[in-house]
């Protein structure tokens, strides 16, 4: 498996939005593309405007050939189109490819 870290820096003010797509539109479209969302998190300290998620993918190939059809998935970008009207939800992300170390067993 490839996990994939992805760390948003979110607009200020925005949290609630991007958090509110993601509940109500993202994942359900991500999983149509076979795209799994292991967990969520934002930061700790909320003056941070930082949301994290880890998508797991069977491997490099399977997450561009998934991710390129989710960027070009037509209920994505009418999504994208209206929840951007007045700008982007995020400044950044910062993107983290991860693999399970050997030693590690889930309890």
């Amino acid at each position: 498996m490839l996990y994939e870290l992805r760390i948003y820096q979110v607009v200020p003010g925005g949290m609630q939005a991007i958090l509110d797509r993601f509940r109500d539109d993202t994942i359900k479209i991500f999983a149509k593309h076979d795209m799994k969302v292991t967990n969520f998190w934002v930061d700790a300290d909320e003056t941070k405007d930082r949301l994290y998620y880890v998508l797991e993918h069977k491997d490099a190939a399977s997450r561009e050939r998934n991710f390129q059809a989710f960027l070009e998935d037509q209920e994505w970008l009418d999504l994208k189109e209206k929840t951007e009207q007045n700008g982007p939800l995020h400044e950044s992300i910062e993107i983290i490819y991860m693999k399970e170390a050997s030693f590690f067993q889930k309890v």
